[in-house]
């Protein structure tokens, strides 16, 4: 069973429905003890840094993830719940999870046709071999909304690349913690591999086999089916 961290950041339910569409029973909680316990984590969020730090330590869900982290728990990180892994953001003068040593800057386009947020879809280059990205080949297209970007101190934490402006991480993770900053959840086939390949070995058969019967009618950069659009939906 995988639990989505619940710390009301708004894309918990598209991520359940995307396991809904895989056959992966999953439990959206907000509830810390449960976290300490979870088997599997996905920890989703749109929105602002501050305000999901300030949510998080009000539930006791940031000690939580740190405990879950901690004892091996194998976590992944969405959008939001990427940025906010790392030490610092510029969005908030609030620590953030420090799981990940960085901070998230703001981008700052010196191409004014380049709008802030970043949203739509981009191009990722592999970086590092990791085994969330095994299915990922250089140039898979994923779905970003975001105005800020993870950046670790250590560029041995990052996975994968994307460019808007500069280059910045797309894809970061540590030990037991993968993180992206896209997300996984709206990118179609290549969100999906992602989100698969965090799975536990008896989900990923269930997962392999959904994923296989998308395949030749899905396109990679649009929910083109009334059952894809059930995953892919906010």
């Amino acid at each position: 069973m995988v639990h989505i961290v619940d710390y009301d950041a708004g894309n918990q339910t598209s991520v359940k429905r995307a396991l809904d569409y895989l056959g992966v029973e999953a439990v959206i909680t907000p509830d810390a003890e449960t976290v300490r316990k979870a088997e599997r984590l996905i920890f989703p969020g749109v929105g602002h840094a501050h305000s999901a730090m300030e949510t998080l330590k009000e539930h006791g869900l940031d000690e939580a993830l740190k405990e879950a982290f901690h004892q091996g728990t194998p976590i992944l990180g969405i959008c939001v719940g990427c940025q906010i892994l790392l030490s610092r953001s510029d969005e908030t003068d609030l620590p953030c999870l420090d799981l990940i040593d960085g901070a998230c800057h703001r981008f700052q386009p010196s191409d004014h046709a380049l709008k802030v947020p970043h949203m739509g879809w981009n191009a990722l280059s592999i970086a590092r071999e990791h085994e969330i990205l095994k299915d990922v080949q250089p140039g898979d297209e994923v779905y970003f909304v975001h105005s800020y970007y993870p950046a670790p101190t250590d560029t041995a934490a990052v996975y994968a690349t994307c460019e808007y402006d500069v280059p910045f991480a797309a894809a970061i993770g540590y030990k037991n913690l993968f993180a992206t900053q896209f997300h996984a959840e709206k990118s179609g086939p290549v969100g999906l591999q992602i989100i698969g390949s965090h799975l536990g070995e008896e989900d990923i058969f269930r997962a392999a086999a959904a994923f296989e019967e998308a395949r030749p009618w899905a396109d990679k950069r649009t929910c083109a089916t009334v059952s894809w659009s059930r995953a892919c939906s906010l």
